[in-house]
């Protein structure tokens, strides 16, 4: 195996805790590292584990795990862990794992999941919808698709993003969040490959060319993929395209360096928004 054999890779920095009385990992700690990475996994599918397997009816079991030792790594050292969906039969599906240290592979290991009842633990074909992410993802497809619409199209999807974003989650009142602007606004929503809204936002009208933007939200188990990247710069486009020439929005103070990324810049000092924390930032277009 080489790494130019994955497209999945997972970092992680040996800890001391990790090294036994021979000064190198202990040889069980490659199967946790393995585990560690199959959840970075999910993630780059931009599949939430628990929320897609509750949604499907079923849930994945390990039936087999190995592994093949040709060097050791030592505290310290930077890990790359390469994992790759190798096969999917009709209920099992192997992942082929690799340990690389730069360009030498340390520890190689295949895990085999059968896919099953959580009730019963009896196995039960792979879903289509699972098989085509998992797939999708090996062949280097993208794994959501941005909306646009209006509020009646797109409520019953962002609304819930929302409501579980900063009703449920940030304690944000029911009587703040809902607003008369939302059927004025154009609203985005972006969806995994199962359908999931995972971020949104919303563009208000532009006055006098000024227009905002506001009610960005990512669901919590996803972020850092770049995904509120996505729904931003989407609402951006569709700004730029109308002909507005100011956009601005109320940043939370934790991220203002998001939107500095994003080419907005900050104006003004801290103000206090629903209980937290915010900055005014603004982009010319």
């Amino acid at each position: 195996m080489q790494r130019q054999d994955f497209r999945f890779f997972h970092p992680l920095r040996v800890r001391w805790v990790e090294v036994d009385m021979q000064k190198i990992v202990f040889n069980g700690h490659y199967l946790m590292y393995f585990d560690t990475a199959i959840g970075d996994y999910w993630r780059s599918l931009v599949l939430p584990y628990e929320q897609t397997m509750h949604d499907l009816g079923g849930d994945l079991y390990v039936v087999k795990s190995s592994l093949e030792y040709k060097a050791s790594a030592v505290y310290d050292d930077l890990l790359h862990i390469g994992l790759r969906c190798a096969r999917i039969g009709n209920s099992s599906m192997t992942f082929t794992a690799c340990a690389f240290r730069g360009n030498q592979m340390l520890v190689s290991g295949e895990l085999v999941y059968v896919y099953a009842d959580p009730s019963t633990q009896t196995s039960k074909p792979v879903p289509p919808a699972l098989r085509e992410a998992l797939l999708g993802f090996e062949q280097g497809e993208a794994m959501v698709k941005l909306q646009l619409g209006s509020w009646g199209a797109l409520k019953s999807v962002a609304g819930a993003l929302r409501t579980e974003v900063f009703v449920e989650e940030q304690g944000v009142s029911q009587e703040l969040e809902w607003d008369d602007q939302d059927p004025l606004c154009l609203h985005a929503v972006l969806r995994n490959r199962m359908g999931l809204a995972v971020a949104t936002g919303r563009l208000l009208p532009a006055v006098d060319g000024v227009a905002k933007i506001g009610r960005m939200a990512v669901k919590r188990q996803l972020r850092g993929l770049r995904l509120g990247d996505q729904v931003l710069n989407g609402l951006v486009d569709a700004a730029r395209k109308r002909g507005d020439r100011e956009l601005v929005l109320h940043a939370q103070c934790t991220a203002e360096n998001f939107y500095k990324r994003q080419g907005f810049s900050r104006r003004g000092e801290v103000f206090v928004e629903a209980d937290m924390d915010h900055v005014e930032m603004f982009q010319i277009l």
